[in-house]
């Protein structure tokens, strides 16, 4: 017989049940492993992305209520902890901080709806640690709506949560944009507008309008191809996109194909085409030959199934456009778009995670990269022909001065004017995000 006094006891404690995944407190889970991803130095992106592939059932039952809340609290990150730090002795444990801050963010949007949010985080944090935590959550929470206006008053006094950027990104834009710096940082925090581009080889800015109007989806257009939807939908419900009568483009990077001054039998090079908007833009203005390069074959799919889409072809190739004996069969091209990477810092109402991944430092690392880049190109371009610059920053060392040094080094190179200018910059504003386009000709 045992001697039960020996025999150890069983732990009973059990962690429990997960959440529905069509409950809140589901939806907060997920969002909170989410952040906390970011907050260690994932890009959001990659993180949405793997959750789509491992069809996870909480994204796939609430996916738009999840990305509006992480979007919205990484949107806020820098507000979040300013408001928590007098709620909470040390920082709990990820992924339990990270609820805190999804929550927050989802109790001042649904204010109406403050008592279910809560008792559904308890429930969120409940399913982690063992429950160990809810406690904390419970507390911090209703802490937080007790005393919401005084430490929303707090965070107001701390630049960066007032600004919603870290201090640096703060300090550069408005050193470098002084007239308008306040306006750049707001409309970073900003929704993003969604933005058509018409197929003008399938339909007409007029046909275009009609069956989004059928469809009960307001819109303007703002150019004969571009239309800036009244509010953004599923592209599912846009007409005639999965036919290939439109795709989904931000209007300030349609003006990228206008700018390369396109004619019929042209050699063309996207040197960095992924995910192919600009590519296709090209190719239903103008019946040239285009090369598609691309140096990531995950991101090389998306050009061939927007081509696909829109019943466009060109040669695509997977190579570093630096790399020119991996791709340049030695023939010169007539314009070459360099989109190149750049620190994104035009579109980070699109990609909030940005903001708080970027560093100071990476900002010299992409300069050092375009230069590269611009320097392999310029040696396929045929003489006379034109190579447009472009980047969806807003920083002055990727953009002008890029620009200015590229024409130092290269002695043929002629920096031709746009509007009157030695380039344009685009500053994010309610109708299109931040990019910068300098165009230069080799000369004959």
């Amino acid at each position: 017989m045992t001697n039960s006094r020996n025999t150890p006891r069983r732990n009973t404690r059990h962690a429990p049940p997960p959440p529905s995944p069509t409950s809140l407190a589901g939806a907060l889970c997920l969002c909170a492993r989410l952040i906390s991803q970011v907050r260690t130095g994932r890009s959001l992106t990659q993180a949405f992305s793997d959750l789509a592939k491992a069809g996870e059932p909480a994204y796939l039952a609430q996916r738009p209520a999840i990305q509006d809340i992480v979007y919205g609290a990484l949107r806020e990150h820098a507000l979040g902890p300013v408001i928590l730090r007098p709620l909470l002795r040390a920082e709990p444990p990820e992924p339990v901080y990270s609820l805190l801050l999804a929550t927050r963010h989802r109790l001042d949007t649904r204010p109406e709806q403050a008592h279910t949010i809560v008792d559904q985080a308890v429930d969120a944090a409940a399913s982690m640690h063992h429950g160990r935590l809810s406690g904390l959550v419970n507390g911090v929470l209703r802490g937080y709506l007790r005393r919401r206006t005084a430490l929303h008053q707090l965070a107001a006094q701390d630049p960066e949560a007032h600004h919603q950027h870290p201090a640096w990104w703060i300090d550069t834009v408005r050193r470098e944009q002084p007239a308008g710096w306040r306006d750049i940082l707001r409309a970073d925090n900003d929704r993003p507008p969604m933005a058509l581009r018409i197929n003008r080889r399938r339909t007409g800015l007029p046909s275009m309008l009609e069956a989004l109007s059928d469809r009960g989806i307001g819109a303007s257009a703002l150019t004969s191809e571009a239309i800036l939807l009244d509010q953004p939908c599923p592209v599912g419900d846009v007409p005639g996109f999965a036919e290939g009568a439109c795709s989904v483009q931000d209007p300030g990077a349609q003006q990228a194909a206008h700018l390369l001054d396109l004619a019929p039998g042209q050699q063309v090079l996207d040197a960095c085409a992924a995910p192919g908007g600009k590519t296709a833009h090209i190719l239903e203005l103008s019946d040239v030959s285009l090369l598609a390069l691309e140096q990531s074959p995950q991101r090389m799919t998306r050009v061939t199934e927007n081509l696909a889409r829109l019943g466009l072809a060109a040669d695509q190739r997977v190579a570093d456009c630096r790399a020119l004996a991996e791709w340049w069969d030695g023939r010169p091209f007539d314009r070459i778009l360099a989109d190149v990477p750049c620190s994104a810092s035009g579109v980070v109402r699109r990609h909030p995670d940005i903001k708080w991944l970027r560093r100071r430092e990476d900002i010299q690392g992409f300069a050092r990269q375009q230069a590269e880049i611009l320097d392999r190109l310029w040696q396929t371009l045929a003489p006379g022909g034109k190579m447009l610059y472009v980047t969806c920053s807003v920083f002055a060392q990727e953009n002008d001065l890029q620009a200015e040094n590229f024409c130092r080094q290269h002695g043929d190179a002629r920096r031709l004017p746009i509007d009157g200018q030695p380039h344009r910059q685009l500053l994010p504003c309610a109708q299109h995000d931040g990019f910068f386009f300098a165009l230069f000709a080799k000369h004959a």
